[in-house]
């Protein structure tokens, strides 16, 4: 019996010390890279240079959402996207800088849309700002009255009607655009107060489904993680100072057992926000937590990402997480949309009419072209009837962007192998990245084997990560024993 309790001890130990070593850097990785993921505003202003980081990472090709949409503009062409806006022509023969005016830092240069109103003003929107083109071509920022942490998703106009869209509201101004109102968009008719699991998950993992303090014991959770990944390693190590081995001894042993359950939930719902677990997360939906951000009085809290208007319908087209909804916002009608197209769940990147009324809609599910009219949805590339069930998270193309100000044929842009309409200028390849976005490639495991990781490597690092864990908890209760 003795022997037994012995031998499982040893091979507890066993696991436990080498998937340690294993895993350490990795999980450094993940805990200090976490950290910064939950802080964006904080650090949206600092950039890493690219020349740091892998080649796969330079921009090529108008790839990367280097180019998600153009504007056409009298004498001009604005071309924007993730390296913010450049001016060129029809034949995109030459590219100039156009972000004067906008901050320096990468993320505040995401460029979401650009377009001009009837009265020949220019706007942009970044996730952080709207801008506004002054005199000499100088871009401004325009304050709008969001909530502490709101992100803006996009804007667009028609008529004297300016409207910039947050991820929870919409923001209404009339010339001269100096003021605007917020909205509510009303409750749809299918509303039942639900949401996917994916998110209630994916909040709970970064502590935000509890606020600023959710988000700061996660922190904690985190930096317990890199506690026990030095103490671990300095015992591995075993240096001659005895103090030094029996203090990382005492509190890695004690950390890890008064934590277990809290790194093991970081560890399970960090395993479930890639595939496959993800998908089924997605497909599913539950009650909203009472007491949590995701209960919210607002039925479009953090559901809002692209609005245009059609010419054809004359109504406001919403996408949304939950679909696709008309809407007029003077009488504040709004109605679901029927057959629509297939978008990832990473939401739609290209929303733009043809001349023909139909809708091109591009995500990373792919390209499709919708009739409105008929209801029904294209392949772009084969001209199949697309399926009807929603769209995954990667499909054969992962659009990132479309121009049709080029030429009669639509130029669109892979966010992997991007487009050879014109060669880019040989100075963007390496356009700084965020250094949030450099820690969501460290988080996602990117980084580390490229874009396989979105399949595998987190699905693998989860078990392994758990393993670990628990291996650790029962050497304590086998010695209890």
């Amino acid at each position: 019996m003795i022997m037994n309790m012995l031998n499982k001890k040893i091979t507890w130990r066993k696991q436990h010390k080498w998937l340690g070593i294993g895993m350490s850097f990795f999980m450094l990785m993940f805990c200090l890279s976490g950290i910064l993921l939950n802080h964006r505003s904080l650090i949206k202003d600092v950039d890493v240079s690219r020349k740091y980081l892998p080649s796969r990472y330079e921009f090529k090709n108008w790839n990367g959402g280097l180019l998600r949409g153009t504007l056409a503009l009298d004498d001009a062409i604005l071309l924007y996207g993730n390296g913010g806006i450049w001016q060129t022509d029809s034949t995109a023969s030459t590219f100039k800088d156009f972000n004067k005016g906008m901050p320096a830092g990468a993320d505040c240069r995401q460029i979401r849309n650009v377009i001009r109103t009837d009265d020949g003003s220019v706007w942009s929107v970044s996730p952080f700002s709207l801008y506004r083109l002054g005199s000499h071509k100088i871009w401004k920022s325009v304050t709008l009255p969001t909530e502490p942490e709101e992100k803006l998703s996009d804007i667009s106009a028609h008529g004297d009607t300016l409207l910039v869209l947050s991820r929870s509201y919409a923001y209404v101004s009339l010339p001269p655009y100096q003021n605007f109102h917020r909205i509510e968009l009303p409750m749809p008719k299918e509303y039942d107060g639900k949401v996917t699991v994916f998110r209630t998950i994916w909040l709970l993992h970064s502590g935000e489904l509890f606020g600023s303090i959710g988000k700061l014991i996660v922190d904690g959770i985190a930096i317990i993680l890199v506690l026990l990944c030095i103490s671990g390693l300095i015992f591995w190590l075993k240096p001659k100072q005895k103090r030094l081995l029996r203090f990382s001894l005492q509190w890695h042993d004690k950390i890890g057992r008064y934590t277990i359950m809290l790194t093991l939930l970081i560890a399970l719902t960090g395993w479930c926000l890639r595939p496959p677990v993800m998908i089924a997360l997605v497909l599913n939906k539950m009650p909203s937590i009472p007491g949590t951000t995701l209960h919210s009085k607002n039925p479009w809290n953090d559901k809002l990402r692209v609005v245009r208007y059609d010419e054809k319908f004359g109504d406001w087209l919403l996408s949304t997480s939950d679909g696709f909804f008309s809407v007029n916002f003077q009488t504040g009608k709004l109605e679901s949309i029927p057959n629509t197209p297939p978008v990832s769940v990473m939401g739609l990147n290209v929303l733009q009419q043809n001349k023909d009324g139909k809708w091109y809609c591009g995500s990373f599910s792919g390209l499709f072209v919708w009739d409105r009219v008929k209801g029904t949805t294209v392949d772009y590339s084969t001209g199949k009837a697309a399926l009807k069930n929603a769209g995954a998270p990667f499909g054969k193309k992962a659009i990132a962007g479309m121009s049709q100000d080029f030429s009669d044929t639509p130029v669109i842009a892979e966010y992997n192998e991007g487009t050879d309409f014109a060669p880019q200028p040989a100075y963007m390849n390496q356009l700084p990245m965020s250094l949030w976005t450099v820690a969501l490639e460290a988080h996602s495991g990117r980084i580390f084997i490229g874009s396989i990781a979105t399949y595998i490597f987190i699905f693998v690092m989860g078990i392994l990560a758990v393993w670990c864990l628990w291996s650790g908890y029962v050497i304590r209760l086998v010695k209890k024993k």
